[in-house]
This record gives structure tokens, sequence and C-alpha cells, in this order.
């Protein structure tokens, strides 16, 4: 096969966390949660870019670690990055969505589905959110159950409930 686009990745070592994130020349494109294995990141890029070789580059990558870890230290709220967002027209509908939910504050699944002039998808919406190729920059763990209880997260509830207690501290 002929790889054509390169897709840039490095690793963020943060706390006892380990990030994997990835990079094409428009913006960021995935980022694996601590301690997902880099297979994770592999297998991703090989299903949403065609043709891409993955290549290691810590100085590409630069900003992209330095704007995560600066909100890992509360030192951020907002993202000033490039996104190269790859998923269907709904997912990145809730995606955008997902973004304009403030640092501090969360949203439910109803709430987004309701934002969407579709309030019946709230499954949908949930699934969108789980199949988020770049949490934390796309705020998925600002969402939360219409009872108020945490609901499911790819890096684990309690996870989640550090990002959200990061953000209520420093909010």
């Amino acid at each position: 096969m002929n790889r054509q686009e390169i897709v840039y990745w490095d690793s963020l070592i943060y706390n006892n966390w380990i990030f994997h994130l990835a990079a094409t020349k428009n913006g960021l494109c995935c980022l694996k949660l601590p301690n997902e294995p880099i297979e994770t990141l592999e297998n991703w890029v090989d299903k949403h870019i065609q043709h891409a070789e993955l290549v290691q580059n810590t100085e590409k990558m630069s900003g992209y670690c330095l704007q995560l870890k600066e909100f890992l230290q509360g030192r951020r709220k907002k993202f000033l990055i490039d996104l190269d967002l790859h998923g269907t027209l709904f997912q990145k509908s809730v995606w955008y969505r997902l973004m304009k939910i403030p640092y501090g504050e969360t949203s439910t699944y109803f709430h987004i589905a309701k934002s969407l002039h579709n309030p019946k998808s709230s499954r949908a919406v949930g699934a969108a959110n789980g199949s988020n190729p770049i949490p934390i920059i796309i705020p998925c763990h600002r969402v939360i159950g219409s009872d108020g209880k945490l609901t499911g997260y790819r890096g684990g509830i309690a996870f989640k409930k550090t990002l959200l207690a990061l953000e209520q501290f420093y909010a």
C-alpha cells in the first residue's frame, strides 16, 4: 500500500498518566486517554485516515502537548489549537456542541439532543459522545446523565471525576 499522508504523534506523561496524541497537517485528530496503549492510537489512525503513516515527532506535537499539560495543571481553560475531525456529520455536530459547554459546567445528553433540534436522539448523542476521538479538548467529560449521575467514560468514571473536579476547583 502506498502511504501518502503523514500523521504525527507523541506522548505526554503527566503525573502517572500517559496520553498519546496524533495530528495531521490540519490539526489534532486523536487523543488517547491515560494509559490506553499506543496500539489504540495506531488502530484509530488506520481506520480513519486512509494511507496514513504514523511518525513520532515531538517538535510538531509540542504545542498540543503543552496545552493539554497546562489544562491538566489548571492553567488553561480554553484550547487554542486546530482540530481535524474524522466522523459522520451527526457525530461532528455533537462534538461541536460539546465544545460549547463552558469550562466548569456540565450538560446532559438530552440537553445536547434538544439543542440539536432532535430531543429524541439522546442515545445517538451518547454514542457520538463515546466515539469522540479528541476527549478533554472536545470535553465529553462534561456530559452527565439527566439524573445528575456520572455516566460511562472511556477513561473511566474516576478519571472523569478528576477532570470535573479540576474544572470546578479552578473555575
